[in-house]
């Protein structure tokens, strides 16, 4: 009766932690929730293209949301707005969360600390964005093609008065910037002076303010998927600064 009675016990206590977990993210009482990591990424792409960024940060023990958005389906205004109204339910309950994004994702990060707190937003770090506009949107953004493949956001990201990066203020948490030097677009890179990675000029990347800062040689598209970038997300994120010694890759 003895052995039956523990064993019921136990029983009991397993299905009781199932019973509290949702999303990877609830567990049994005394178990600390995970620090979540929300990736945003960028124009024209989909979650897709963060599976394997998501895939590096889930074995470093994170719970990750991969969010997924119709990035050229509205203006960063809207955008921001409908994520956010997902996201909120998800990342509310976090003891931390932290934010990686790509491109137009920092941008929408930044749109919505604008006038929203986030009272647990961890570390951030940025790949590629564009902080201070792109020249590739000045020049190209009066162009039918260039519209209707970029939708209302990407005629939002140019260098003039109507720039929506521009527009914002300046970041106000810990925030690591990692900028592309590489380009496999010649075109769009006779477009943009300086050094730039396809898209945006290694001169636009910075915003007004950020805690730390690492130039890798590669493209704007790839960046995701490159395995510095993806190693100096993880420091950042660990340790609120970048590996400085051959960062090259």
């Amino acid at each position: 009766m003895k052995t039956l009675f523990i064993l019921a016990m136990l029983f009991l206590v397993a299905y009781s932690c199932k019973s509290l977990q949702s999303n990877n993210y609830h567990t049994c009482a005394g178990v600390k929730k995970k620090e979540t990591i929300v990736l945003l990424h960028g124009l024209t792409r989909s979650s897709k293209a963060m599976n394997k960024m998501a895939k590096e940060l889930r074995t470093e023990g994170y719970r990750v949301i991969n969010h997924d958005y119709p990035s050229t389906n509205a203006t960063i205004e809207k955008l921001t707005k409908d994520i956010f109204n997902t996201l909120e339910p998800q990342i509310k309950d976090a003891p931390r969360v932290h934010f990686v994004t790509h491109s137009l994702g920092g941008i929408i990060l930044r749109e919505h600390l604008e006038t929203h707190s986030l009272p647990n937003l961890g570390r951030v770090v940025m790949l590629a964005p564009p902080s201070r506009g792109s020249e590739v949107t000045d020049k190209l953004g009066g162009i039918f093609l260039y519209k209707w493949i970029n939708g209302p956001a990407g005629n939002q990201l140019g260098t003039g008065t109507d720039s929506r990066p521009l527009r914002l203020k300046a970041p106000q948490f810990e925030l690591g910037i990692i900028a592309g030097d590489r380009s496999i677009n010649p075109i769009l890179s006779l477009l943009i002076p300086g050094p730039d990675d396809g898209k945006v000029a290694v001169a636009r990347v910075k915003p007004a303010a950020y805690t730390d800062y690492v130039q890798l040689h590669a493209t704007h598209a790839c960046m995701v998927w490159n395995r510095k970038a993806i190693s100096q997300i993880k420091h950042f994120l660990k340790y609120g600064k970048f590996i400085k010694e051959n960062s090259n890759a």
